[in-house]
């Protein structure tokens, strides 16, 4: 046992208090004097009265000798039931109360062993701060983790699909300038598994929008850097995570991929902190099932009370998927779902996927001018985010409006 030391010390602990209990019952009285010591202060009394009264003269000697010998008996008497009453409970009763005693103090140290840290060394929250800080700093480069990263086996390439690519990445030595080139050069690079190319395209049109660059590309730029390294956020990628963050606090990709880091480094309370918001995305969210899946794991280990709320209701996908249905039912389902959202937003508000989810969902029931005033209102709540706004244009095309 590695911890011999700890347990031995443990036992020692326990076998102390076990010693003390015994000690205690075998010396225990009843916490109230027994009716036997009241006794004996009576007759203590009387006795002291019949002196009295002869010494006055208000009672006959042989009448005194008589109430001194009944007054005497009676304390005798009370005597030995005071001495009765106060005894130390029986061997048996001890024996009783130890092997009830015993079970407790033996659970107490299997609890402790199952929920505590037997022989890890007490860590104040500033040591672990610390740790957590040095954990963060000695983390490997982004090409270094890369190099580390296991390769994922390359998908199958339609032989259409990658001629494709090699006119795609030949326009661009030609046209290094072509952002919606780099655009589609990035998301076909990382479809097909180069994950070093896109970002290399990536990292290219992020410098070439410089301050016009939004937080939907310095996250996905980031989202990529941590695909390359198997899941792991290096130094670099951190830096493309805060760059979203700071244009924009809410958007859940970076938020997503800056609490993985914080975990790993051991900040689970800064983890928490940035994943709980991401629980009111929609249902169908990329992050919506790792996040469900580890956030309850991430609130104990920071030690925080957290119960995962059940997953929300219907969402876009499953209003498409109500086409199914009945007439009936569908148009049922899918009304109420858009009351009870429309209402949240009106008295609530919410991040652009629930106001892009009402603005698909008003077009599925063919309430065009609905859907209109809703996209027009959420674009003015969302001015000056280009990310959002551009999500929010994405609902109002499938709404089948013309934004």
């Amino acid at each position: 046992m590695d911890n011999w030391q700890f347990w031995l010390a443990a036992a020692a602990m326990v076998l102390a208090v076990a010693a003390t209990i015994y000690r205690a019952l075998l010396r225990a009285g009843p916490a109230i004097a027994p009716a036997a010591s009241y006794d004996l202060q009576v007759y203590r009394d009387q006795l002291a009265e019949v002196d009295r009264d002869l010494a006055r003269g208000t009672l006959p000697a042989e009448e005194a000798a008589r109430l001194r010998t009944e007054i005497s008996r009676r304390l005798l008497d009370a005597d030995r039931k005071a001495s009765a009453e106060a005894a130390p409970p029986s061997r048996s009763a001890t024996r009783l109360a130890l092997l009830l005693a015993l079970p407790v103090l033996g659970a107490s140290a299997l609890v402790y062993d199952r929920l505590g840290a037997p022989g890890y060394p007490d860590l104040p929250l500033a040591e672990r701060l610390a740790m957590s800080d040095e954990m963060r700093a000695k983390r490997p480069s982004q090409a270094q983790m890369e190099a580390d990263a296991p390769k994922p086996e390359a998908p199958p390439v339609d032989p259409a699909f990658a001629k494709l690519m090699d006119e795609l990445r030949a326009a661009m030595k030609t046209r290094p300038d072509d952002q919606r080139g780099l655009e589609l050069l990035a998301a076909n690079e990382a479809r097909l598994g180069n994950l070093a190319a896109s970002r290399a395209a990536m990292e290219k049109l992020i410098a070439l929008k410089g301050k016009s660059a939004t937080a939907e590309d310095h996250a996905a730029l980031a989202e990529v850097m941590v695909m390359a390294t198997g899941g792991l956020v290096s130094p670099e990628a951190e830096a493309e995570l805060t760059a979203a963050l700071t244009l924009d606090a809410s958007n859940p990709t970076a938020r997503y991929y800056y609490g993985v880091m914080a975990a790993q480094v051991g900040r689970f309370d800064r983890t928490f902190e940035l994943w709980q918001p991401l629980l009111d995305g929609p249902a169908d969210a990329p992050w919506m099932e790792p996040v469900r899946a580890q956030i309850e794991d991430v609130a104990f280990r920071a030690g925080i009370n957290f119960t995962l709320p059940d997953a929300k209701g219907p969402d876009a996908g499953a209003v498409a998927a109500a086409q199914d249905m009945s007439a009936g039912d569908r148009q049922a389902m899918i009304e109420g779902m858009v009351a009870q959202l429309g209402d949240s937003l009106a008295t609530e508000g919410g991040p652009v996927e629930d106001w892009a989810k009402l603005i698909t969902s008003l077009g599925v029931l063919d309430r065009k001018d609905e859907a209109q005033k809703i996209y027009t209102e959420a674009l003015a709540k969302f001015e000056g985010r280009p990310s959002e706004q551009g999500f929010l244009k994405e609902a109002a095309l499938n709404a089948g409006l013309t934004p």
